[in-house]
C-alpha cells in the first residue's frame, strides 16, 4: 500500500484526481525524481531569467499581458497535461515577466524589498524541502486535511476581495498599507499556509515517481511547484510591504 494517502494537496493543479485520470498502460518512459527536480530548476531559471529583463525594463502593457497570458496557459496546462512540456516552459517565461513587473512597483514603493523577498521565498524551500526528505515534516492525512481546509478558507478571502474589487472596494488586510496587526498577522498565516502546500506538493511528486506516472508529468510536477513558491513570493512581498509601511 502506498503511504501517500487520499487528500494530495491544497494546490489547485496537483489535486487528488491527477494522478486517477492518467494512462499508464504501454508507458516507456516513466517519471523520475531526477527528472522533474531538473524540469523544475528550468522552470524557474526560465521565470527568474524574464522577471529579471521586466524589473530591469518594466512595462505596465507587457506586465497586464503576460499576466493574463500566463493564466491561460495555466488554464490549458490543467486541463491539458500532456502538454506540459510546452505549456510549462511558456507559463515560466509569462508568469517571470508579470512577477519581474510585479517587483519592480513593490521594489519602487519599498526599497530592497525585493531581494528580502527572494532569500526568504528560497530559505523557506530549501528548509521544507531538508524537513520533508529527512522525515522531520510528514504529509499525514490530518496534515493534509488542515492544509487544505486552510488554503480553501484563504482561496475564499482572495474571491470576496476579487468581487469587491469591481465596486472599487477591497479588503482592509488584502491592502499592503495597512500595518496593523490584524493584517500583518493575516499575511503571516497566508505565509505559513503557502509554506505548508510545498510540502504536499513534495508529497504529490514523490507520489508521481511512485506511481510510474509518464514522462511529461515530471514537467507537470514541475508546474504545480512553481505555482507555490510564486504564491508564497507574493504573500511574502505583501507581509514586507505591510512590516515596511510601519516605518
Amino acid at each position: 500500500m502506498s503511504r501517500h494517502l487520499s487528500l494530495r494537496s491544497g494546490n489547485p493543479v496537483l489535486s487528488q484526481k491527477t494522478f486517477s485520470s492518467l494512462s499508464h498502460t504501454d508507458i516507456e518512459e516513466k517519471m523520475t525524481m531526477n527528472g522533474t527536480v531538473n524540469k523544475t530548476l528550468i522552470s524557474l531559471f526560465l521565470l527568474v531569467g524574464s522577471g529579471y529583463y521586466m524589473f530591469n525594463q518594466p512595462s505596465m502593457g507587457i506586465l497586464a499581458f503576460c499576466g493574463i497570458a500566463a493564466f491561460i496557459v495555466a488554464i490549458v496546462t490543467v486541463f491539458k497535461k500532456t502538454w506540459a512540456p510546452v505549456t510549462v516552459p511558456l507559463y515560466a517565461i509569462l508568469e517571470g515577466a508579470a512577477l519581474g513587473g510585479i517587483s519592480f512597483l513593490y521594489n519602487s514603493a519599498y526599497e530592497g524589498i525585493v531581494s528580502q523577498a527572494i532569500q526568504l521565498t528560497i530559505g523557506i524551500l530549501l528548509s521544507l524541502l531538508m524537513a520533508y526528505k529527512y522525515g522531520i515534516i510528514k504529509a499525514t492525512e490530518n496534515f493534509k486535511l488542515g492544509v487544505f481546509a486552510a488554503t480553501g478558507g484563504i482561496g475564499i478571502i482572495y474571491l470576496v476581495n476579487f468581487i469587491m474589487s469591481f465596486f472599487g472596494a477591497s479588503m482592509p488586510i488584502m491592502d499592503i498599507n495597512n500595518a496593523s496587526m490584524f493584517s500583518i498577522g493575516f499575511s503571516l498565516v497566508v505565509v505559513v499556509i503557502a509554506s505548508l502546500n510545498l510540502v504536499l506538493d513534495f508529497d504529490f511528486i514523490e507520489e508521481g515517481v511512485e506511481n510510474g506516472a509518464p514522462k511529461y508529468m515530471e514537467w507537470y510536477g514541475a508546474f504545480g511547484l512553481m505555482i507555490t513558491l510564486v504564491w508564497l513570493y507574493l504573500e511574502i512581498l505583501r507581509l514586507l510591504a505591510k512590516l515596511n509601511s510601519r516605518k
